[in-house]
């Protein structure tokens, strides 16, 4: 099946249409657009040089939050104490931070200018939310942010500044809002680590109709 191109219209075809996970090309990051598209299961992901691409994998990688692999060593260093966590203190520093950070390339994603303006407006909308990792010295150690429907967290990005504040940034995240499902969207070694799995595309999108 060919991509299928978006208009003006805030419409995208069934995820299950999806070829090899890219479902639709065009149309814009509106709110509504954007808003509409989590809820179906498609998320947008491209490079700065391209239009914007829509995707809906099949299978889906996600993260029950029961299943989360909070090893003894990353219980050790939370309990330690040396780092503060916050919950939508400073967005737009995480999703900087989550843009510009070099990374290995399993872990990385491409976040445009356009990308940035438009979840910073879901931010400010109360749909997109962060979690700040501060170290002693109050300085940005790590974080993450996404989208939040419901009891569906669709995660977007994280990034470390030290070891592993990423990972106390989703374990905060866990313990400290109501969810029944993360979305982590395609696979990465580093999430499988830590209890992420595949799950079948219309699994993904009951637990959608149920939770958001």
């Amino acid at each position: 099946m060919p991509v299928f191109e978006l208009n003006d219209e805030i419409m995208f075809p069934h995820p299950s249409l999806a070829e090899n996970g890219v479902l639709a090309v065009g149309g814009d990051l509106s709110p509504e657009r954007l808003i509409f598209a989590y809820k179906n299961g498609i998320f947008p992901w491209y490079n700065e040089s391209e239009p914007i691409i829509w995707h809906a994998p099949d299978p889906r990688f996600v993260l029950f939050p029961e299943n989360f692999k909070k090893s003894k060593s990353l219980r050790l260093l939370i309990n330690k104490k040396i780092y503060t966590c916050t919950i939508n203190q400073d967005f737009e520093k995480v999703i900087k931070n989550c843009k510009n950070i070099k990374r290995k390339e399993e872990e990385g994603t491409w976040i445009t200018d356009d990308m940035e303006k438009a979840y910073i407006q879901l931010h400010k909308l109360e749909f997109a939310v962060s979690v700040e990792v501060y170290n002693k010295n109050n300085e940005l150690a790590g974080g993450l942010y996404g989208i939040k429907l419901g009891k569906v967290f669709f995660g977007e990005s994280m990034f470390s500044k030290e070891s592993n504040t990423s990972k106390i940034a989703l374990a905060f995240l866990i313990e400290n809002i109501d969810l029944k499902l993360i979305d982590a969207q395609v696979h990465t070694s580093y999430l499988e680590s830590l209890g992420a799995e595949h799950i079948p595309l219309n699994e993904f999108l009951l637990f959608l109709k149920k939770y958001t």
